[in-house]
C-alpha cells in the first residue's frame, strides 16, 4: 500500500532537511543529560530510546547521563524516610546513599539500558564508580547571612561534586559501538560514594570528551526572558548579563552554569531543550528550528 502523496512529500522533506545535520554530526560525540518528564512519561521514554538508537545508527555517538530524583524520593517515602533539601540539594546520610545507589545505579539505569536495547541499540550501564569514571569530593555549602559572624558551612553528607573524570571506559565503549548510560554517582579518595548533580556530571563528561554538543533535557521550553518568551540562542556574555539582571534564577541557574562551563571548557555548544516534547533530541539535532535554547561561546 502506497503512502498518500502529501505524507510522502512531508517524509521526504524531513529526511532531506536532516541530511546535512547527519553529515555534520557523523562521528561526533553528543552528551545528553536525561531527566524530568522525559524520564517518567511512558511515551516520552519510548521516544527518547528511539532517538538515541537512531543517532547511533546514523554515525553519531550519544553518551547518556541520567538523573532520578523523583524515583529516589518515591522509594525513600515508601521506606518511611523523610527527604530534606538544602538549596535544592538532598541531604544524603549513609542510609539515603544506599537508596540512591540502588535507584540510580540499579533501577533507573537498568531501565534506560533496557529501553535502548529493546529498540535496537547496544547500551551499557555505568555508575561513576565503574572503571574509576567519576572522582568525587564532598560538597560543602557556604551560607552567608547578616546575623552570622562568619559564614556557615553546611555538610550535606554523601553529596559530592566532580573532582575529575577518567573517560577511558567511556571511550572504550564508544569505540566498541556501545551507548554508555551513566548514573551520577562518584567515589572519593576515601572510597565513599557520593551523589552528584546529574547536570554537573553531564557537563564535565562533555567537557572531557570534547563533545560536539551537550543537550540538557528540562521541563521548560528552554531559557525564558523577563517576559516569559523563549530565548532561542545566546552567548556566554549574554548569560552573565541575564544572571546579573535576575532573569536566570532558581533551578535554571545551575543548568545554565553547567552549560556555560561546558562551552568554555571546549564543548562546541550546549542546548537546554524541552524534554516534554516528543523526540526533542531529534528535533534539536536534525532540524533547522530546534526546540530550546542554544548557548555558545562569544
Amino acid at each position: 500500500m502506497s503512502l498518500p502523496v502529501e505524507r510522502a512529500q512531508t517524509i521526504a522533506h524531513v529526511l532531506i532537511e536532516a541530511l546535512p545535520y547527519i553529515r555534520r554530526f557523523s562521528g561526533k560525540t553528543i552528551v545528553i543529560k536525561y531527566g524530568g518528564n522525559a524520564m517518567v512519561d511512558q511515551g516520552l521514554k519510548q521516544g527518547f530510546a528511539r532517538d538515541v538508537v537512531l543517532m547511533k545508527l546514523v554515525g553519531v555517538n550519544p553518551v547518556v547521563v541520567h538523573g532520578g530524583g523523583p524515583q529516589i524520593g518515591s522509594l525513600l517515602k515508601r521506606l518511611g524516610k523523610v527527604s530534606e533539601f538544602v538549596q535544592g540539594l538532598r541531604v544524603t546520610d549513609a542510609e539515603t546513599m544506599d537508596v540512591v545507589e540502588m535507584v540510580l545505579g540499579g533501577l533507573v539505569n537498568k531501565e534506560i539500558v533496557s529501553l535502548i536495547n529493546r529498540h535496537g541499540g547496544s547500551a551499557v550501564g555505568l555508575t561513576g564508580k565503574d572503571g574509576d569514571l567519576i572522582h568525587a569530593r564532598k560538597l560543602l555549602l557556604r551560607r552567608d547571612a547578616p546575623e552570622l559572624k562568619e559564614p556557615e558551612i553546611i555538610d550535606l553528607g554523601h553529596v559530592g561534586e566532580v573532582e575529575s573524570i577518567d573517560v577511558a571506559v567511556v571511550d572504550l565503549l564508544v569505540r566498541g559501538n556501545f551507548i554508555p548510560v551513566i548514573a551520577p554517582i562518584g567515589v572519593g579518595v576515601d572510597g565513599r560514594s557520593y551523589n552528584i548533580n546529574a547536570d554537573l556530571v553531564a557537563g564535565k563528561v562533555a567537557e572531557v570528551l570534547k563533545a560536539e554538543k551537550l543537550l540538557l533535557l528540562t521541563n521548560t521550553p528552554g531559557l525564558l526572558d523577563a517576559d516569559g518568551k523563549l530565548i532561542p540562542e545566546l552567548d556566554v556574555g549574554r548569560v552573565e548579563e541575564l544572571i546579573r539582571a535576575g532573569v536566570i534564577t532558581g533551578g535554571m541557574l545551575p543548568k545554565i552554569q553547567c552549560a556555560v562551563d561546558a562551552v568554555q571548557g571546549g564543548v562546541k555548544s550546549a542546548h537546554i531543550i524541552d524534554g516534554r516534547v516528543e523526540h526533542a533530541v531529534m528535533l534539536d539535532l536534525f532540524t533547522d528550528e530546534g526546540v530550546g535554547t542554544l548557548i555558545r561561546r562569544r
